[in-house]
């Protein structure tokens, strides 16, 4: 690795900019965290942590000084907010790869649906930023599975709607990967890269392999759409529930098919979501 500039991680402490940080580290790229409470961060000990708050731009300032490269995870649906970080980052770093959604649709100009209004703008001002660029759109995460825990953990049941629902889910340190070799590689700039894991798997299916994974048998019981809309509204902000309800009932019938895009990039085929069960049994014990 011959970049030795630090690469800035604004999202440090989630499971996909963790695993950034992590595999940055594993390379010997000095790494670069952002977060409002550093002290109360628990990162590898050659991270260096920053403070900032996504909020308040100006907070970046120091941050972005001297780093080569910025990865981003944007969590909020403010894209006034969102413009005014990418202006600061543009004044630092030359590449920047956001992690955003396979939601986005470029050949609209308005989007259809909630998690692409929420995330376009956040694209269109890194376009307009000068910045070499990258954005990765996945398109169901694995840690997704991680709102059943509760409900394993309580009887090994878990209620839902559309168990036949099949969704092709991404290991968080696949798209990880992706991230960090558009951070450190060529050939990345100006590219929005499309990621899935290995193969489409139903609800039904991921729940028997998370079962596997823990040694315990768990059982999908299937509910009407209003109790799932109420139990998603739990975790979920209510605009994007019925997106979500819509998209699994859709995927009973068309699921995602599993993409080339992690292979191609690195040069290996993604993790299974068995392997992405097994990586994080304790979370369902």
């Amino acid at each position: 690795m011959t970049n030795l500039k630090p690469i800035l991680v604004i999202g440090a402490t989630g499971h996909v900019g963790g695993a950034v940080v992590n595999r940055l580290v594993e390379l010997g790229v000095p790494v670069r965290a952002l977060s409002r409470r550093p002290a109360a961060v628990d990162l590898p000990g050659s991270v260096s942590v920053v403070p900032g708050d996504l909020l308040e731009p100006a907070t970046l300032r120091s941050a972005v000084r001297g780093v080569d490269a910025v990865f981003l995870v944007w969590p909020f649906s403010d894209g006034e907010a969102a413009g005014r970080i990418i202006d600061v980052l543009s004044d630092g770093p030359r590449r920047l790869v956001l992690l955003s959604t396979a939601a986005v649709r470029d050949d609209l100009e308005e989007q259809d649906n909630p998690i692409g209004e929420a995330h376009a703008p956040v694209e269109q001002a890194i376009r307009r930023s000068g910045l070499e660029w990258t954005f990765l759109r996945p398109f169901g995460f694995a840690t997704n599975t991680l709102n059943w825990a509760s409900q394993i953990r309580a009887d090994g049941v878990v209620r839902g709607a559309f168990g036949a629902a099949a969704a092709t889910l991404i290991h968080e340190r696949d798209i990880a990967d992706v991230a960090v070799a558009a951070l450190t590689e060529p050939g990345h700039a100006g590219r929005s890269h499309l990621l899935s894991g290995s193969e489409p798997l139903t609800q039904i299916e991921q729940l028997r392999l998370i079962g596997a994974a823990i040694g315990r048998e768990l059982r999908w019981e299937e509910v009407t759409r209003d109790e799932a809309r109420q139990r998603l509204s739990v975790w979920l902000p209510a605009r994007f529930i019925d997106v979500m309800i819509d998209g699994l009932e859709q995927s009973v019938q068309s699921p995602i098919p599993a993409l080339p895009t992690v292979q191609e990039i690195t040069g290996r085929p993604p993790r299974s979501f068995r392997q992405w069960a097994a990586d994080h049994a304790a979370d369902f014990r």
